[in-house]
């Protein structure tokens, strides 16, 4: 019986020992993995500059990649679709982003809302469909710190205000301008965890009107995969307007489905918010001659 005990203990015991060896050959890929997906990402080539990599958000996204490389662009289109209580608001996008130098970002985007009266209801009364904005934005990222894995930028939105569909033609096309200058703080920890904060000021003027100052602050939190550019995380939209502050939860994942092809995905959870539900928004990434080595 003593025999067949301390069989069953050595058997165990190199069982265990078997788990552990096998637990940290898979950690040492997984770290070599991201080590080269990394320095993939990041080293610069011939004339290019340093850059870190940074999980972007997918609601609130960045004007390009902080660090952005000269010839690096980007399509995206959006939609998504937000519970208004009486009435559902559907929007869509189409975004077109590219570096025309080392650093520096641009972006024209055409957002589109939509309205429907939900299962029938038709108290009350819905916005007017409408062509948003003409959006233009830069973004220059002025610091790079290799050492600390952090990234500065600055940057600048500057959307012309459009009429609702059914006033086009019959009013001028744009009614006003919204101002909005930002700052972007990124940091990597480790390999695999990012955190980022994207705030600034909102200024709103419509023609002959005054203008409405606001304050936005989104805080970031993601968990990127080992060797991929796949994340989970949490975008956190919060704004500030007439003393008054309202805050948007937004859980997230990316996933890509081809070497230059990803999707996001995001739930909307809204908070100080009587008057609006759950939402949710998808993202399609499209980067026109990505390329991966590994």
């Amino acid at each position: 019986m003593k025999k067949i005990f301390l069989l069953a203990l050595w058997g165990l015991w190199n069982t265990c020992a078997y788990a552990q060896q096998e637990y940290d050959t898979l950690k040492i890929e997984k770290k070599a993995l991201d080590s080269l997906f990394i320095e993939e990402i990041e080293s610069p080539k011939t004339n290019q500059k340093p850059k870190v990599l940074h999980a972007e958000p997918l609601y609130i996204d960045l004007i390009r990649d902080l660090g952005a490389r000269k010839g690096e662009k980007e399509w995206n289109m959006g939609f998504g679709m937000q519970d208004k209580r009486n009435y559902d608001q559907f929007e869509a996008l189409l975004e077109y982003e590219w570096a025309p130098i080392d650093r520096l970002g641009l972006e024209v985007e055409l957002p589109v809302s939509l309205y429907s009266f939900r299962n029938g209801n038709r108290n009350g009364s819905i916005p007017s469909n409408k062509l948003e904005s003409l959006k233009i934005a830069g973004q220059y990222t002025f610091l790079v710190s290799e050492k600390h894995n952090t990234s500065l930028a600055i940057g600048y939105i500057h959307q012309f205000e459009l009429v609702d569909f059914d006033r086009l033609g019959r009013d001028e096309p744009f009614k006003g301008n919204i101002f909005n200058p930002f700052l972007v703080a990124a940091k990597r920890w480790g390999s695999n965890y990012h955190s980022l904060i994207y705030t600034g000021p909102v200024i709103e003027k419509a023609y002959q009107s005054q203008s409405n100052l606001g304050f936005e602050v989104n805080y970031n939190l993601h968990y990127m995969v080992t060797g991929t550019r796949n994340f989970i995380g949490l975008e956190v939209n919060q704004e500030i307007f007439d003393g008054k502050s309202i805050a948007t939860l937004r859980p997230q994942m990316r996933l890509a489905i081809a070497e230059n092809l990803m999707i996001g995905i995001v739930s909307a959870i809204p908070i100080g918010q009587p008057d609006v539900g759950l939402g949710s928004f998808v993202r399609l990434i499209y980067e026109p001659g990505f390329k991966a080595l590994h």
